[in-house]
């Protein structure tokens, strides 16, 4: 193993988007036995701390990898097109609307089946955000147009948490 590997390369998969979740934890624990710090306890102390270094290392690499999320953002960020959360908050004006009428019905909604109707359209355009995702990643390679992508997924992930507390709130 070499510690200059990308997560992809460390794990011994594809660097794309559709990656089988099966596989990715089959590989996980195949890693974690080779580099547990227990494993190297008769080597002393440096080893296992080289041991440990590894095993953070692989366990880091295992949750962006299993995150469909923080996966598309780590390909986009390897192809040159950092997703800059932080920074770069624009989105498309009809994207923009529609996160407001979300929020107006969420806001507006007063009983289960009314939330419950929103948390359906969201999780349709959730589901059509990640089918776009992965063509503009594994397709056609166009990485600054899935960093896009990448942020306004995030913007819906953070609205589907949102639709969970006002579930929370009205007791369901």
């Amino acid at each position: 193993m070499n510690l200059q590997s990308n997560d992809f390369e460390l794990f011994g998969v594809p660097a794309g988007f559709a990656q089988d979740r099966a596989a990715l934890d089959a590989r996980w624990k195949e890693l974690q036995k080779e580099v547990h710090p227990d494993k190297f306890a008769a080597q002393g102390p440096a080893a296992q701390r080289v041991a440990m270094q590894w095993s953070v290392r692989v366990n880091e690499a295992y949750q962006r990898l299993k995150d469909p999320l923080r996966r598309a953002a780590y390909l986009c960020e390897l192809h040159g097109a950092p997703i800059q959360a932080h920074d770069n908050t624009a989105m498309p004006a009809a994207f923009l609307m529609q996160q407001m009428e979300w929020r107006e019905a969420l806001e507006d909604a007063r009983d289960f089946a009314a939330v419950e109707a929103l948390d359906d359209e969201v999780m349709q355009a959730r589901k059509a955000g990640w089918a776009q995702c992965a063509a503009l990643i594994d397709q056609q390679g166009d990485y600054a147009a899935a960093a896009q992508q990448v942020r306004a997924l995030m913007f819906i992930a953070r609205f589907a948490d949102d639709i969970e507390r006002r579930r929370e709130q009205l007791g369901q």
